[in-house]
């Protein structure tokens, strides 16, 4: 199947021949014509699918067709988790309305309001927005959603883990009965399909990845390493396989910072990118990374949900998530569009339980060794805590609690 046979607008088959796509991918094919038909669709996608295009081309297709131009109002509306995800989204909007006369802006916290305000006030068709700005505007009598006819919940999972639930509950209030739901999610969980009921009329259900299965093309790898000998580990993978691109997880923003120095100590470029940084120094980082200025990029789960690298080669779980789930997302950002990536994770002897939970998840064992000159002391045990599992369900109540408003709000996220 080719674009052209998806019913989309020559104007924006155009757009997508300059960025230089010719075939859909499975959630564009499957979930564009069903939007243009005006069906509600709840899809399950992850990162690095498609899913953008999946839901911006259609809507801009129904926003253009049905133009008033005169006295524009927000008409759609799309909810991002995250700054980073809400300017990628943007960035995929512009790019796809090049040749058709739809106004579009993003919003989100962490930032001076006033231009975002002053583009508002000019009028716009679509509005990428993160919740908690959105909602703060919205108070202020900056914008009205009471003209929305389609609604884009992106990364919907990710929203409510990181506590926006009650946000996306005011936002409903404050948007018109009659309107297109668009809800995508990379899982289908209870959670999910619970505030898909609460907001889609009679969704077709769409999976385009199979649920919590992890791509083929990537080499999953385990290290055992104690934890006090992660840093020496990890400086030597990199420098020994003269590694570029180098996407590295930790649990806390403090960790970030904290192995990011001991990095740049060891000669090796890097940057951290977490919820304490400004907006302007995330986008840096991001921006030397992806131009290969910065050979490592240091994350927390949160802040790196819905960044958009393409081909990266490494993953390196510096900590194991405690929720199995993420390391799928961790994991599924190497391998894309046919590459070859690899996935690695250093295992100290306290998280063999959370080793155990993503084996169970993702349906297989994940290859374990040890590195000469690193093996584990077998003098060392695990903490008795974490291996009940209580720390686990623990952090993930804490996740959701503490969140606050994240990178939509005046509140940091603890991740």
């Amino acid at each position: 199947m080719k674009f052209n046979d998806l019913g989309l607008e020559p104007s924006l088959l155009k757009a997508i021949q300059e960025k230089g796509y010719t075939k859909p991918s499975l959630i564009q094919e499957k979930s564009i014509p069903l939007i243009l038909k005006g069906k509600d669709v709840l899809a399950s996608a992850q990162t690095g699918t498609g899913k953008t295009a999946g839901f911006t081309l259609p809507l801009l297709q129904i926003l253009f067709k049905q133009n008033t131009r005169k006295n524009r109002k927000i008409r759609a509306l799309v909810l991002t988790p995250t700054r980073e995800l809400a300017a990628q989204v943007f960035e995929n909007v512009k790019e796809y309305s090049t040749y058709v006369d739809i106004r579009s802006t993003v919003i989100f916290g962490g930032v001076n309001q006033k231009p975002q305000v002053s583009i508002l006030r000019k009028g716009i068709d679509v509005l990428i927005a993160t919740p908690g700005r959105l909602l703060d505007l919205h108070n202020q009598k900056f914008l009205s959603l009471s003209n929305v006819e389609i609604l884009v919940l992106d990364e919907a999972d990710r929203m409510l883990d990181m506590g926006f639930q009650r946000d996306i509950n005011k936002i409903m209030n404050l948007l018109p009965r009659q309107r297109q739901n668009l809800l995508f999610s990379a899982t289908f969980s209870k959670e999910i399909k619970a505030l898909a009921k609460g907001i889609l009329n009679q969704p077709v259900m769409i999976e385009a990845t199979p649920g919590n299965t992890t791509v083929d093309a990537i080499i999953q790898r385990v290290y055992k390493v104690d934890k006090s000998r992660k840093t020496e580990l990890i400086i030597k993978l990199i420098k020994e396989g003269n590694w570029f691109q180098v996407l590295v997880f930790t649990r806390t923003k403090h960790g970030a910072n904290k192995l990011t120095k001991k990095l740049i100590q060891a000669n090796i470029s890097a940057a951290a990118i977490h919820g304490n940084k400004s907006q302007g120094a995330r986008t840096k980082a991001l921006a030397g990374f992806k131009e290969r200025l910065v050979k490592v990029l240091v994350a927390t789960d949160i802040a790196a949900r819905g960044l958009d690298i393409p081909l990266l080669p490494h993953v390196i779980n510096f900590e194991l998530p405690n929720v199995p789930e993420d390391y799928v997302h961790r994991i599924g950002r190497t391998g894309r569009a046919g590459a070859k990536g690899e996935a690695v994770s250093l295992v100290c002897v306290d998280e063999k339980v959370y080793l155990k939970d993503i084996e169970k998840l993702v349906g297989s064992s994940i290859p374990s060794e040890t590195k000469e000159g690193f093996e584990p002391d077998p003098n060392i045990k695990p903490d008795p805590i974490k291996q009940k599992g209580g720390n686990r369900h623990k952090s993930n109540h804490n996740r959701s609690k503490n969140s606050g408003r994240s990178s939509g709000g005046s509140r940091n996220y603890n991740r």
